[in-house]
């Protein structure tokens, strides 16, 4: 299937191997159309706000993981292209409300939902995915999806929850960016890999590997995506730069920057890289402390070259969950998907 042929949008097909696409590309179509039959039988609102972010592009790359997931299980077939489009869904609806509670003006390069529809309209356009993906899922019959589903969902609700009670903290703890990382994004990632997996019938022990192997991915996702804050441009990223220190949120390449401090790691070096993000903090910007300030003290700290390591070895170990899986195309192109999300850049 050329690229010339394709009638969905989407940037991941510029990004990772033709293999990949060869695989997937005319089920990823079957789950775009999926999308946008299922927004448009919505009312007008939901169905406005639900086109307007398919225009907006977006990588599709969980619906793509769960499609290799199922291939390498053994599976092809509606169900994989249904519950490809719901966890899209779902995808979306998070973003959705993550823009509210962060009161992003902006999404991928253009005005957020809630910027050209206000919070109310937004919120509820969010609530409409979520439950409109739990009545497709449904369809399949099968308690274990909606089991993983629902768990998956519960700890991405739960997630914002905390994420919320980390704002303005200094004091967040690797660990704790480690479980958010977890619920706000890894656990979408294994979801799907394992929904794959039970779409192919395959035993426990192939079933935990898949979903370790997502596991690991969307670790390594979130940790790129937190070292984009301070590595990319807002035209890569679609939104200003250093937009999490400005909302409050503490991530780990910062965490990082302050453990090793300014100025080659002296005691003044920590204090002076602590007051920093302190003050940006309090103030809730950058007015006091400009961005420049904290984007060189990353990067002088060696904190950027510690994050990107441990994203390494998070994808070491997304490789490693499929040791012993028989040779396929698809467990090569499952195999490349972590070394996109390493070398991405946006």
């Amino acid at each position: 299937m050329s690229s010339a042929a394709q009638p969905w949008r989407t940037p991941i097909s510029a990004r990772i191997t033709r293999e990949i696409f060869d695989l997937v590309g005319d089920d990823l179509a079957a789950v775009e159309r999926e999308i946008a039959a299922q927004s448009s039988s919505s009312i007008q609102p939901v169905a406005e706000i639900s086109s307007y972010l398919r225009e907006g592009g977006g990588k599709r790359l969980r619906p793509a993981l769960l499609l290799l997931a199922a291939g390498a299980a053994g599976y092809r077939g509606p169900g994989a292209v249904r519950l490809g489009a719901i966890v899209e869904l779902i995808h979306s609806a998070t973003l959705i409300h993550d823009d509210v509670i962060d009161g992003a003006n902006t999404r991928r390069g253009r005005p957020s939902a809630n910027a050209r529809w206000g919070n109310h309209m937004s919120v509820l356009a969010g609530d409409w995915l979520y439950m409109q993906s739990f009545e497709m899922a449904l369809a399949e019959r099968s308690f274990e999806i909606l089991d993983i589903l629902i768990d998956l969902t519960q700890n991405m609700v739960e997630g914002e929850l905390l994420q919320l009670s980390h704002l303005g903290r200094i004091d967040v703890t690797e660990a704790e960016t480690a479980d958010l990382a977890y619920r706000k994004t890894a656990c979408l990632f294994s979801g799907c890999s394992r929904l794959g997996a039970v779409l192919g019938r395959l035993d426990k022990s192939a079933e935990e590997s898949l979903a370790d192997y997502g596991r690991y991915a969307g670790l390594a996702f979130q940790l790129v995506d937190d070292l984009l804050d301070f590595t990319a441009s807002s035209e890569q990223l679609g939104k200003p730069v250093l937009s999490d220190l400005k909302e409050g949120k503490v991530t780990l390449p910062l965490i990082y920057a302050m453990q090793s401090g300014a100025g080659g790691g002296s005691v003044d070096g920590h204090a002076a890289a602590y007051r920093m993000v302190a003050t940006v903090l309090e103030e809730k910007g950058f007015r006091s402390v400009r961005s420049e300030e904290i984007t060189k003290l990353v990067h002088e700290s060696g904190a950027v070259a510690r994050a990107r390591d441990l994203a390494r070895d998070y994808v070491r170990r997304a490789k490693a969950s499929l040791d012993g899986w028989p040779d396929s195309q698809y467990r090569r192109a499952l195999l490349a998907v972590p070394d996109f999300i390493l070398e991405r850049e946006s």
